[in-house]
Protein backbone atom coordinates (compact mmCIF):
# COMPACT_ATOMS: atom_id res chain seq x y z
CA UNK A 1 0.00 0.00 0.00
CA UNK A 2 1.51 3.80 -0.98
CA UNK A 3 1.69 5.12 2.08
CA UNK A 4 -0.14 8.69 1.92
CA UNK A 5 1.03 12.20 2.93
CA UNK A 6 -0.70 13.65 5.40
CA UNK A 7 -3.78 16.20 4.26
CA UNK A 8 -4.01 19.72 4.29
CA UNK A 9 -5.91 20.81 7.56
CA UNK A 10 -4.28 17.32 9.70
CA UNK A 11 -4.21 17.50 13.41
CA UNK A 12 -1.23 19.40 14.48
CA UNK A 13 1.05 17.75 17.03
CA UNK A 14 -0.07 18.24 20.96
CA UNK A 15 1.93 21.10 22.46
CA UNK A 16 2.11 22.87 26.31
CA UNK A 17 2.90 25.96 26.05
CA UNK A 18 3.49 26.25 29.64
CA UNK A 19 5.10 23.49 30.01
CA UNK A 20 6.08 20.99 27.55
CA UNK A 21 9.18 18.62 28.49
CA UNK A 22 7.36 16.18 30.76
CA UNK A 23 6.46 12.84 30.33
CA UNK A 24 2.71 13.44 30.50
CA UNK A 25 3.64 15.54 27.01
CA UNK A 26 5.64 12.88 25.79
CA UNK A 27 3.05 10.46 26.19
CA UNK A 28 0.51 12.81 24.89
CA UNK A 29 2.69 12.69 21.22
CA UNK A 30 3.47 9.45 21.27
CA UNK A 31 -0.48 8.17 21.52
CA UNK A 32 -1.47 11.16 18.80
CA UNK A 33 0.96 9.79 16.43
CA UNK A 34 -0.23 6.02 16.79
CA UNK A 35 -3.66 7.39 16.19
CA UNK A 36 -2.23 8.63 13.04
CA UNK A 37 0.12 5.96 11.91
CA UNK A 38 -0.97 2.76 13.45
CA UNK A 39 2.28 2.29 14.53
CA UNK A 40 3.66 0.46 17.88
CA UNK A 41 6.74 2.60 19.76
CA UNK A 42 7.46 0.32 22.49
CA UNK A 43 11.48 0.74 22.06
CA UNK A 44 10.98 4.50 21.35
CA UNK A 45 8.74 5.19 24.38
CA UNK A 46 11.60 2.97 26.74
CA UNK A 47 13.93 5.48 28.37
CA UNK A 48 15.50 6.36 31.72
CA UNK A 49 16.42 10.29 31.01
CA UNK A 50 13.88 12.87 32.48
CA UNK A 51 12.17 15.05 29.41
CA UNK A 52 12.83 18.03 31.50
CA UNK A 53 16.23 17.84 30.77
CA UNK A 54 15.57 17.85 26.89
CA UNK A 55 14.81 21.33 27.12
CA UNK A 56 16.98 23.35 24.63
CA UNK A 57 17.87 20.30 22.88
CA UNK A 58 14.82 19.16 21.03
CA UNK A 59 11.15 20.15 20.32
CA UNK A 60 8.04 18.25 20.25
CA UNK A 61 10.20 15.18 22.48
CA UNK A 62 8.39 12.05 22.09
CA UNK A 63 11.04 9.65 22.71
CA UNK A 64 14.59 8.24 22.59
CA UNK A 65 16.31 6.50 19.68
CA UNK A 66 18.74 3.78 20.92
CA UNK A 67 22.02 3.53 19.17
CA UNK A 68 24.07 0.24 20.10
CA UNK A 69 27.31 1.76 22.01
CA UNK A 70 30.42 -0.50 21.74
CA UNK A 71 33.61 -0.21 23.66
CA UNK A 72 36.59 0.09 21.54
CA UNK A 73 39.98 0.04 23.07
CA UNK A 74 42.49 0.72 24.58
CA UNK A 75 43.81 3.23 23.05
CA UNK A 76 47.50 4.88 24.25
CA UNK A 77 47.70 8.35 23.82
CA UNK A 78 50.56 11.27 24.31
CA UNK A 79 48.79 14.22 24.66
CA UNK A 80 49.25 17.66 26.10
CA UNK A 81 45.55 16.98 27.72
CA UNK A 82 45.17 13.03 26.70
CA UNK A 83 47.89 11.31 28.22
CA UNK A 84 47.21 7.36 28.96
CA UNK A 85 44.96 4.53 27.98
CA UNK A 86 41.47 5.12 27.57
CA UNK A 87 38.43 3.13 26.63
CA UNK A 88 36.37 4.79 23.96
CA UNK A 89 32.68 4.46 22.83
CA UNK A 90 31.38 4.22 20.28
CA UNK A 91 27.45 4.58 18.65
CA UNK A 92 26.65 2.32 15.36
CA UNK A 93 24.76 0.22 13.76
CA UNK A 94 27.62 -0.90 11.50
CA UNK A 95 29.20 -4.69 12.10
CA UNK A 96 32.72 -4.69 12.33
CA UNK A 97 33.49 -0.94 13.45
CA UNK A 98 34.26 -1.71 16.58
CA UNK A 99 36.76 -4.53 16.47
CA UNK A 100 38.62 -2.60 13.36
CA UNK A 101 39.24 0.11 15.80
CA UNK A 102 39.99 -2.22 18.49
CA UNK A 103 42.47 -3.58 15.91
CA UNK A 104 44.21 -0.37 15.39
CA UNK A 105 44.24 1.06 18.72
CA UNK A 106 46.17 -2.11 19.39
CA UNK A 107 48.66 -1.69 16.67
CA UNK A 108 49.31 2.13 17.78
CA UNK A 109 49.55 1.06 21.37
CA UNK A 110 51.98 -2.00 20.82
CA UNK A 111 54.01 0.84 19.20
CA UNK A 112 54.26 2.97 21.61
CA UNK A 113 51.09 4.95 21.17
CA UNK A 114 49.73 7.95 19.34
CA UNK A 115 51.62 11.61 19.95
CA UNK A 116 48.67 14.16 19.38
CA UNK A 117 48.59 17.69 19.09
CA UNK A 118 45.72 20.74 18.74
CA UNK A 119 47.32 23.30 17.35
CA UNK A 120 44.90 25.81 16.05
CA UNK A 121 41.24 26.68 17.42
CA UNK A 122 38.74 28.90 15.71
CA UNK A 123 34.99 29.02 15.45
CA UNK A 124 33.21 31.48 12.69
CA UNK A 125 30.86 33.68 11.70
CA UNK A 126 30.98 35.38 8.49
CA UNK A 127 28.91 38.45 8.08
CA UNK A 128 28.90 40.24 4.60
CA UNK A 129 28.37 44.17 4.28
CA UNK A 130 26.52 45.53 1.18
CA UNK A 131 27.78 48.69 -0.34
CA UNK A 132 26.62 51.06 -3.43
CA UNK A 133 30.57 49.87 -5.35
CA UNK A 134 33.43 48.39 -4.70
CA UNK A 135 35.58 51.28 -3.86
CA UNK A 136 32.77 52.01 -0.74
CA UNK A 137 33.52 48.22 0.64
CA UNK A 138 37.35 48.78 0.46
CA UNK A 139 37.22 51.78 2.44
CA UNK A 140 35.20 49.97 4.71
CA UNK A 141 37.73 47.30 4.96
CA UNK A 142 40.82 49.39 6.00
CA UNK A 143 37.94 50.97 8.43
CA UNK A 144 37.65 47.15 9.96
CA UNK A 145 40.96 46.57 11.08
CA UNK A 146 41.32 50.58 12.37
CA UNK A 147 38.36 49.61 14.53
CA UNK A 148 39.29 45.68 15.80
CA UNK A 149 39.47 46.50 19.67
CA UNK A 150 36.24 48.21 19.53
CA UNK A 151 34.33 45.76 17.71
CA UNK A 152 36.14 42.72 19.86
CA UNK A 153 34.75 44.23 22.78
CA UNK A 154 30.88 45.00 21.46
CA UNK A 155 31.45 41.22 20.35
CA UNK A 156 32.46 39.91 23.61
CA UNK A 157 30.15 41.57 26.36
CA UNK A 158 27.39 38.99 25.13
CA UNK A 159 29.98 35.74 26.00
CA UNK A 160 31.67 34.68 28.87
CA UNK A 161 34.11 32.53 27.12
CA UNK A 162 33.96 33.39 23.71
CA UNK A 163 37.01 35.41 22.38
CA UNK A 164 37.41 37.39 19.30
CA UNK A 165 40.90 36.36 17.64
CA UNK A 166 40.92 38.40 14.32
CA UNK A 167 38.69 39.01 11.37
CA UNK A 168 39.38 37.92 8.24
CA UNK A 169 38.30 39.66 5.19
CA UNK A 170 37.26 39.17 1.37
CA UNK A 171 36.30 41.48 -0.98
CA UNK A 172 33.53 40.22 -4.22
CA UNK A 173 31.73 43.00 -6.32
CA UNK A 174 30.00 45.60 -3.91
CA UNK A 175 30.53 43.14 -0.93
CA UNK A 176 32.72 43.00 2.00
CA UNK A 177 33.18 39.54 3.78
CA UNK A 178 34.32 39.39 7.09
CA UNK A 179 35.35 35.77 8.88
CA UNK A 180 35.33 36.88 12.79
CA UNK A 181 37.14 34.02 14.50
CA UNK A 182 37.15 33.09 18.02
CA UNK A 183 37.98 30.56 20.97
CA UNK A 184 35.00 29.32 22.13
CA UNK A 185 36.34 27.95 25.33
CA UNK A 186 34.51 23.98 25.97
CA UNK A 187 31.38 24.48 23.63
CA UNK A 188 31.67 24.15 20.12
CA UNK A 189 30.15 27.64 19.86
CA UNK A 190 28.12 27.97 16.67
CA UNK A 191 25.75 30.04 18.25
CA UNK A 192 27.91 31.60 20.61
CA UNK A 193 29.73 33.35 18.13
CA UNK A 194 26.59 34.22 16.01
CA UNK A 195 25.67 35.89 18.95
CA UNK A 196 28.72 38.11 19.34
CA UNK A 197 28.89 38.96 15.77
CA UNK A 198 25.14 40.06 15.73
CA UNK A 199 26.12 42.47 18.39
CA UNK A 200 29.44 43.50 16.69
CA UNK A 201 27.38 44.27 13.24
CA UNK A 202 24.57 46.19 14.68
CA UNK A 203 27.77 48.14 16.37
CA UNK A 204 29.62 48.67 12.92
CA UNK A 205 26.25 49.04 11.27
CA UNK A 206 25.84 52.16 13.44
CA UNK A 207 28.87 53.58 14.21
CA UNK A 208 30.11 53.28 10.64
CA UNK A 209 28.09 55.42 8.70
CA UNK A 210 28.50 58.43 11.54
CA UNK A 211 32.27 58.36 10.91
CA UNK A 212 31.27 58.48 6.88
CA UNK A 213 27.78 59.52 5.77
CA UNK A 214 28.61 59.34 2.60
CA UNK A 215 30.39 55.38 3.17
CA UNK A 216 27.33 54.27 0.66
CA UNK A 217 26.35 51.36 3.00
CA UNK A 218 23.14 49.73 2.04
CA UNK A 219 22.75 46.53 4.67
CA UNK A 220 24.14 43.48 6.04
CA UNK A 221 23.38 39.72 6.65
CA UNK A 222 24.96 38.11 9.78
CA UNK A 223 26.06 34.95 7.54
CA UNK A 224 27.69 35.65 3.73
CA UNK A 225 27.86 31.69 3.85
CA UNK A 226 31.26 32.16 4.23
CA UNK A 227 31.71 30.49 7.79
CA UNK A 228 29.96 27.29 6.05
CA UNK A 229 28.43 26.06 8.39
CA UNK A 230 27.57 22.21 8.38
CA UNK A 231 28.99 21.99 4.79
CA UNK A 232 32.55 21.34 4.28
CA UNK A 233 34.86 23.88 2.99
CA UNK A 234 38.07 24.34 1.37
CA UNK A 235 38.75 27.33 3.43
CA UNK A 236 38.19 25.28 6.36
CA UNK A 237 40.70 22.85 5.59
CA UNK A 238 43.60 26.20 5.19
CA UNK A 239 42.13 27.92 8.29
CA UNK A 240 40.21 25.47 10.71
CA UNK A 241 37.14 25.43 12.01
CA UNK A 242 36.85 24.51 15.53
CA UNK A 243 39.64 22.40 16.31
CA UNK A 244 43.23 21.43 14.17
CA UNK A 245 44.33 18.57 15.72
CA UNK A 246 46.84 16.05 14.61
CA UNK A 247 47.61 12.54 15.65
CA UNK A 248 51.29 10.63 14.60
CA UNK A 249 52.60 7.56 15.46
CA UNK A 250 55.92 5.25 14.09
CA UNK A 251 55.13 1.62 13.44
CA UNK A 252 58.50 -0.81 13.37
CA UNK A 253 57.70 -3.07 10.70
CA UNK A 254 57.82 -6.35 12.91
CA UNK A 255 54.56 -4.80 14.63
CA UNK A 256 53.02 -4.03 11.65
CA UNK A 257 53.29 -7.73 10.16
CA UNK A 258 51.87 -9.03 13.16
CA UNK A 259 48.89 -7.51 13.84
CA UNK A 260 47.85 -6.39 10.42
CA UNK A 261 49.47 -8.96 8.84
CA UNK A 262 51.06 -6.62 5.76
CA UNK A 263 54.60 -4.99 5.73
CA UNK A 264 54.90 -0.96 6.21
CA UNK A 265 56.57 -1.00 2.76
CA UNK A 266 53.24 -2.18 1.45
CA UNK A 267 50.87 0.38 3.57
CA UNK A 268 53.16 3.01 2.31
CA UNK A 269 52.81 2.33 -1.13
CA UNK A 270 49.48 1.97 -0.36
CA UNK A 271 48.79 5.44 0.74
CA UNK A 272 50.78 6.76 -2.10
CA UNK A 273 48.50 5.23 -4.52
CA UNK A 274 45.05 6.01 -2.51
CA UNK A 275 46.83 9.66 -2.82
CA UNK A 276 45.88 9.24 -6.17
CA UNK A 277 42.70 8.09 -6.76
CA UNK A 278 41.76 10.69 -3.81
CA UNK A 279 43.10 13.60 -5.98
CA UNK A 280 41.29 12.50 -9.40
CA UNK A 281 37.84 11.81 -7.09
CA UNK A 282 37.93 15.13 -5.74
CA UNK A 283 37.80 13.90 -2.27
CA UNK A 284 38.11 16.16 0.72
CA UNK A 285 39.73 13.52 2.68
CA UNK A 286 43.21 11.73 1.74
CA UNK A 287 42.55 9.14 4.49
CA UNK A 288 40.77 6.32 4.75
CA UNK A 289 36.95 6.99 6.59
CA UNK A 290 37.16 9.17 9.58
CA UNK A 291 33.67 9.96 9.23
CA UNK A 292 33.17 6.18 10.90
CA UNK A 293 34.80 7.53 14.22
CA UNK A 294 33.21 10.72 14.03
CA UNK A 295 29.71 9.90 13.86
CA UNK A 296 30.48 7.26 16.24
CA UNK A 297 31.69 9.17 18.87
CA UNK A 298 29.47 12.07 17.89
CA UNK A 299 26.66 10.41 18.89
CA UNK A 300 27.62 8.40 21.90
CA UNK A 301 29.17 11.29 23.47
CA UNK A 302 26.47 14.39 22.60
CA UNK A 303 28.17 16.40 19.76
CA UNK A 304 26.03 17.87 16.93
CA UNK A 305 25.65 15.12 14.77
CA UNK A 306 25.65 17.53 11.70
CA UNK A 307 29.12 19.21 12.39
CA UNK A 308 30.60 15.46 10.75
CA UNK A 309 30.13 17.29 7.60
CA UNK A 310 32.91 20.02 8.62
CA UNK A 311 34.56 17.75 10.80
CA UNK A 312 35.08 14.59 8.40
CA UNK A 313 37.59 16.42 6.34
CA UNK A 314 41.07 14.75 6.70
CA UNK A 315 44.70 15.35 5.66
CA UNK A 316 46.65 11.90 6.00
CA UNK A 317 50.39 12.00 5.38
CA UNK A 318 53.40 8.81 5.70
CA UNK A 319 56.67 8.14 5.21
CA UNK A 320 58.86 5.26 5.68
CA UNK A 321 62.67 4.90 7.32
CA UNK A 322 65.52 3.41 6.14
CA UNK A 323 64.70 1.04 9.03
CA UNK A 324 61.09 0.31 7.74
CA UNK A 325 59.36 1.88 10.32
CA UNK A 326 56.44 3.67 9.44
CA UNK A 327 55.52 7.39 10.44
CA UNK A 328 51.94 8.30 9.56
CA UNK A 329 50.04 11.25 10.81
CA UNK A 330 46.43 12.38 10.15
CA UNK A 331 44.87 16.18 10.44
CA UNK A 332 41.56 17.07 10.99
CA UNK A 333 41.62 20.90 10.25
CA UNK A 334 38.04 21.44 11.45
CA UNK A 335 37.09 18.99 14.50
CA UNK A 336 33.87 20.50 15.55
CA UNK A 337 33.89 19.18 19.49
CA UNK A 338 32.74 19.94 22.63
CA UNK A 339 32.34 18.85 26.36
CA UNK A 340 29.90 21.55 27.98
CA UNK A 341 26.81 22.63 26.88
CA UNK A 342 24.66 21.45 23.32
CA UNK A 343 23.91 17.43 24.13
CA UNK A 344 26.79 16.93 26.33
CA UNK A 345 24.67 16.97 29.17
CA UNK A 346 22.04 14.60 28.43
CA UNK A 347 22.30 11.41 30.36
CA UNK A 348 23.87 8.62 27.93
CA UNK A 349 26.08 11.02 26.49
CA UNK A 350 27.29 12.37 29.97
CA UNK A 351 28.21 8.92 31.19
CA UNK A 352 30.31 8.45 27.65
CA UNK A 353 31.70 11.85 28.24
CA UNK A 354 32.89 10.88 31.75
CA UNK A 355 34.04 7.39 30.96
CA UNK A 356 36.87 9.08 28.84
CA UNK A 357 37.31 11.73 31.82
CA UNK A 358 35.99 14.26 29.46
CA UNK A 359 32.81 15.76 30.79
CA UNK A 360 32.47 19.31 31.68
CA UNK A 361 34.60 22.54 31.30
CA UNK A 362 38.30 22.45 31.05
CA UNK A 363 38.06 18.82 28.75
CA UNK A 364 37.45 20.13 25.03
CA UNK A 365 41.17 19.70 24.12
CA UNK A 366 41.37 16.68 26.04
CA UNK A 367 38.08 15.09 24.06
CA UNK A 368 39.65 16.35 20.82
CA UNK A 369 43.31 14.30 21.08
CA UNK A 370 41.12 11.07 21.97
CA UNK A 371 38.77 11.56 18.87
CA UNK A 372 41.61 12.36 16.36
CA UNK A 373 43.80 9.19 17.55
CA UNK A 374 41.04 7.29 17.39
CA UNK A 375 40.41 7.98 13.52
CA UNK A 376 44.27 7.26 12.89
CA UNK A 377 43.66 3.85 14.79
CA UNK A 378 40.40 3.04 12.46
CA UNK A 379 42.34 4.64 9.38
CA UNK A 380 45.22 2.16 10.09
CA UNK A 381 43.00 -0.89 10.88
CA UNK A 382 40.65 -0.60 7.28
CA UNK A 383 43.98 0.35 5.80
CA UNK A 384 45.25 -3.33 6.86
CA UNK A 385 42.48 -5.03 5.77
CA UNK A 386 42.28 -3.96 2.20
CA UNK A 387 45.49 -4.70 1.66
CA UNK A 388 45.82 -7.83 3.52
CA UNK A 389 42.35 -9.49 2.27
CA UNK A 390 39.92 -9.62 4.93
CA UNK A 391 38.30 -6.46 4.80
CA UNK A 392 35.21 -8.50 2.68
CA UNK A 393 35.64 -11.85 5.13
CA UNK A 394 35.15 -9.71 8.07
CA UNK A 395 32.07 -8.09 7.11
CA UNK A 396 30.22 -11.58 6.89
CA UNK A 397 32.02 -12.92 9.70
CA UNK A 398 31.25 -10.23 12.17
CA UNK A 399 28.64 -7.67 10.16
CA UNK A 400 25.21 -7.89 8.80
CA UNK A 401 26.12 -9.54 5.45
CA UNK A 402 25.90 -12.90 7.17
Amino acid sequence: MTEQSPKIGSPSIPRDKTNDYTEAQAANRRNFIVQQRKNSLHHVSNYSIDPASTAGNIENFFGIAQVPIGLAGPILIDGEHAQGEFYVPMATTEGTLVASYSRGMRLLRESGGVKVSVVDDAMQRAPVFIFEDARQARDFGLWIEENFNSIKTQAEETTRSGALRNIEQYAAARMRYLRFNYTTGDAAGQNMVGKATSAACEWIATEYPKSKPDCGLQRYMLSGAMDTDKKHSQLNTLHTRGKRVIAEAVIPNDTMQSILGVSTEMIYKMRQISHVGSFMAGSINTGVHSPNALAALFIACGQDAANVAESSAAISYADLDADGNYYVSITIPSLIVATHGGGTGLGTQKECLELLGCYGQGKVNKFAEIVTATVLAGDLSLSGAILAGDWVTSHDKLGRNR
